[in-house]
């Protein structure tokens, strides 16, 4: 595996870590929390040493034995594996992270699915199945009030919202916002199909959406994809490790 991680994978590289812990409900596994950092090292044939995350200057101490899905992100290609945390100590003033990877590294075909974490305003209101059918032809809705909400991750596929509100699980909602790709500022209204509501922990009354894209555009598709690999570059480089 270290030709293959030389080969698709180099120091510097964005990494990101999704935290895998088991849901006793469900039997399965669950991804839950999400940390950014970058690779310092490639060690060996199933081993590299990563940066430890900072999120809002505060440093993440990711703990030993610790099971992530991890994605590498180059050019508009993401490559994945699973890792575990083996060791963590400071190298230099430089707080490592050491991961053995304990699957093979395997192009993410799916790169619509990838979530960005981000902060966007957005707009929303509830459509019916009549509606649908306006907006497959690529014909205006009609102009009715909109709800505030605040987009906290999005994707080709999808997005994630919280509002002070809920929308019924199943239920349509037309998503209003703004992204600004390759210099120029694109409104989009997209159908999506509310998949989870859920009330955000520890903050009574705010809900937490995760919405799929219905019937989206492939190029509206193509430039989402586009705002969040220029973006994921944008915000490595502003890390200070």
């Amino acid at each position: 595996m270290a030709e293959l991680l030389s080969k698709y994978v180099a120091a510097d590289s964005e990494v990101e870590l999704r935290a895998i812990e088991k849901d006793h409900e469900q039997t399965k596994d669950k991804v839950t929390r999400s940390h950014r950092s970058r690779v310092l090292h490639i060690l060996s044939e199933n081993r590299l040493e990563i940066a430890m995350p900072i999120e809002n200057g505060k440093l993440i101490l990711l703990p030993v034995n610790g099971r992530y899905d991890m994605y590498f992100y180059g050019d508009n290609v993401v490559y994945q594996c699973n890792a575990q945390v083996v060791d963590r100590y400071r190298l230099n003033g430089q707080y490592v992270l050491v991961m053995d990877l304990t699957s093979n590294l395997r192009n993410y075909q799916r790169r619509e699915y990838y979530r960005f974490s981000c902060a966007l305003e957005m707009d929303s209101r509830q459509i019916g199945e009549e509606e649908l059918s306006i907006a497959a032809q690529k014909e205006l809705l009609p102009e009715l009030p909109l709800k505030s909400s605040v987009i906290v991750d999005i994707s080709g596929g999808g997005l994630r919202f919280a509002a002070y509100y809920a929308y019924e699980v199943n239920s349509l909602i037309l998503c209003v916002y703004h992204l600004t790709v390759e210099g120029r500022e694109k409104e989009y209204r997209l159908v999506g199909r509310v998949l989870a509501v859920n009330e955000v922990e520890n903050t009574p009354g705010v809900y937490d959406h995760r919405v799929q894209y219905v019937n989206v555009d492939p190029q509206d598709r193509e430039e989402i994809i586009q705002y969040i690999f220029d973006e994921a570059r944008k915000s490595h480089k502003k890390i200070d490790y």
